[in-house]
């Protein structure tokens, strides 16, 4: 049984995380400050020091939500009964959205970086599996070829894909596509590349 301790350690690390992840939410990386996530959780600006190693462990730990509210949202989508192109487009247009509507906490997914010399986590890494999670049965049927290890690297081969068109549109980048065409261009973009693998 956990004594009273844990409890109150556990609920101010709730508090940080869901500070943090509203100020990422509203505001995006750029400008998080310890202090301002403390005062919004209610604590002293040491008492971060105490549930986490420093601003950007806490940062993982929001990334750590957002990765199991992305990884939840392709797994819905996910369509019963359809073919691997079915399914390859509805994880692609279910990306898109996620990436749309939740913008700033995805990109932070992508923009965080930890100190030189400081490397992730393997529990946080591990947590990057949901990003390609379910393009593996689909791209399975399509490449049945494939020996496992080479199917795991065009899974993310193909992510990168996606990945990328979606980083460059929401982030305006000169050869970016517009937003309103984005969902278009990404069905477009994985027709083509489910055509190829089958072919």
């Amino acid at each position: 049984m956990r004594n009273n301790r844990e409890e109150q350690r556990e609920d101010l690390k709730k508090r940080l995380i869901d500070a943090a992840e509203a100020r990422i939410a509203a505001g995006g990386l750029n400008g998080l400050k310890a202090r301002d996530v403390t005062a919004d959780a209610g604590c002293a600006l040491g008492a971060l020091y105490t549930a986490f190693e420093d601003l950007d462990r806490l940062i993982l730990h929001v990334n750590s939500r957002t990765l199991a509210r992305l990884g939840a949202a392709l797994q819905a989508a996910v369509p019963v009964g359809q073919g691997p192109k079915e399914v390859m487009a509805a994880l692609a247009q279910a990306y898109v959205s996620f990436a749309l509507q939740n913008f700033r906490l995805w990109a932070a997914l992508f923009t965080h970086r930890l100190p030189e010399g400081i490397e992730a986590p393997d529990w946080h890494r591990a947590e990057h599996a949901v990003l390609i999670a379910n393009i593996i049965a689909p791209l399975a049927e399509l490449r049945p070829d494939l020996p496992p290890q080479a199917l795991q690297q065009r899974a993310r081969t193909v992510f990168a894909a996606v990945h990328g068109v979606v980083m460059l549109a929401l982030t305006a980048r000169f050869v970016a596509t517009p937003r309103d065409q984005l969902p278009g261009e990404v069905a477009a973009l994985v027709e083509a590349m489910t055509r190829g693998l089958a072919d």
